[in-house]
C-alpha cells in the first residue's frame, strides 16, 4: 500500500514551503554513493570528484539504505522557510541522544550485517559521540560538496518555491500537490504517495512542509515519524539548467543587445526563473555590483519586478520583460 498523510481542518491552513541546505547536503552525500543518480548531476560530480576524495562518507552511507528507514535527526524536515546551515546542523548537535541512537539502530538493522560492522558497533555503543561525529562528518560534507555550490542551488529552490507560492494562490492546495509531481494524489483529505513501502499518519494539527530538493532528485521522499513535522520532499524545477556554466547557451539575441546593451541583455535573459542578485552574479560570471546596477535599470523600465523570500530578494520578468526576450528585442 501507498504512502498516506490524512488532513484536518487545522491542516489544511498550516502547510507551508521550505528550503534546507542540511537537506541537500544530506542527498548529495547520498547521490554520490548512488550511481543511478550520477546521470541527473554529471557536471556537479566532475566539479567536486577531487575534492570529494578527501571525505570520508563510508559512516553516513551506512545510515542511508537505497531503501526503508533513514534517521530522521540527521535530515530533519527545515526549521524555518529559509534557515542557514548553521542553524540547521546546530539542531544536529543538539539531538537527544537516546532519540537518536533509536534511529540510527532503526537505520541499521536496514542492512543485513551493518548493525555488526566496526563503524555501525561503534555508532550504537555511545549515541551521544555518533551524533557529535555525524554532525562533523555532514558539515565536512557541507563544506565540500555543496557551498562553494549554493548560491545557484538556493537560487533553483526559491525560485520553485515561488513558482508553486503563485499556483497555490491561482489553483488552491487540492490543485497544487498532484502538480509537484505525477506520485502525489489528493482527494480532499489524504494526501497519497505512490512510493515503496507501506506508511500512514494523521497530521494532527501540524500541518505539512513542502520541500524541493535538487540531490533527492528523481525522487520524492516522505515517511517522517513524530515527533518531527510531516513533510513531502519533491524534485526541483528546472534541473536541466542547473549546471550551466556563465554564458552558455540561453543567451540574449543581437537584437536584444542592441536594444539593451550587452550586460542588461544578459540579465533580462537569464531570468527564466526568479532569482537574486548573487545568484545572477554566479550564473554569468559579473560582479555583483553590475548585476544589481542592471537590475535596478530594467526594473525601473518595468521589464522585471522583485520581491523578498527569506533573507534574499528575487527578480523576476514582467509581461513586458517575457515578450522581449522571446522576440529578441
Amino acid at each position: 500500500m501507498p504512502f498516506r498523510l490524512r488532513f484536518g481542518d487545522d491542516d489544511l491552513m498550516r502547510c507551508r514551503f521550505a528550503v534546507s541546505p542540511l537537506w541537500e547536503t544530506q542527498e548529495a552525500v547520498r547521490t554520490l554513493g548512488r550511481p543511478d543518480r550520477h546521470g541527473y548531476h554529471p557536471h556537479w560530480l566532475r566539479r567536486i570528484r577531487g575534492a570529494a576524495r578527501g571525505l570520508d562518507l563510508e559512516t553516513l552511507w551506512l545510515l542511508m539504505p537505497r531503501r526503508g528507514y533513514n534517521p530522521d535527526f540527521l535530515g530533519p524536515p527545515p526549521i524555518g522557510p529559509a534557515a542557514t546551515f548553521e542553524e540547521e546542523i546546530a539542531a544536529v548537535r543538539a539531538a537527544d541522544p537516546r532519540m537518536a541512537g533509536v534511529e540510527i539502530a532503526r537505520a541499521l538493522a536496514e542492512t543485513p550485517g551493518a548493525a555488526e560492522s566496526a563503524r555501525g558497533r561503534a555508532l550504537l555503543a555511545d549515541p551521544g559521540r555518533a551524533v557529535a561525529e555525524l554532525a562533523g562528518l555532514m558539515e565536512a560534507a557541507w563544506r565540500v560538496l555543496v557551498e562553494p555550490e549554493w548560491p545557484r542551488l538556493r537560487a533553483l529552490l526559491e525560485a520553485d518555491v515561488a513558482f508553486h507560492s503563485r499556483r497555490l494562490a491561482e489553483v488552491g492546495l487540492g490543485a497544487l500537490l498532484p502538480e509537484l509531481d505525477r506520485r502525489l494524489a489528493w482527494d480532499g483529505r489524504t494526501l497519497t504517495l505512490d512510493l515503496a513501502g507501506e506508511y500512514g499518519r494523521e497530521l494532527g494539527g501540524q500541518g505539512l512542509v513542502l520541500m524541493p530538493s535538487v540531490f533527492s532528485w528523481p525522487d520524492v521522499v516522505s515517511g517522517f515519524d513524530p515527533p518531527w513535522q510531516p513533510t513531502v520532499v519533491y524534485p526541483a524545477r528546472g534541473l536541466a539548467g542547473l549546471w550551466a556554466e556563465p554564458g552558455a547557451g540561453g543567451g540574449a539575441g543581437d537584437a536584444l543587445v542592441r536594444l539593451l546593451g550587452r550586460g542588461r541583455a544578459a540579465v533580462l535573459a537569464a531570468l527564466d526563473e526568479p532569482a537574486s542578485t548573487s545568484a545572477l552574479a554566479h550564473r554569468l560570471g559579473l560582479a555583483a555590483s553590475s548585476v544589481s546596477a542592471h537590475l535596478t535599470v530594467l526594473r525601473e523600465a518595468g521589464l522585471l519586478t522583485s520581491r523578498r523570500y527569506g533573507h534574499q530578494v528575487l527578480y523576476e520578468r514582467t509581461p513586458l520583460g517575457m515578450a522581449l526576450v522571446a522576440s529578441g528585442g
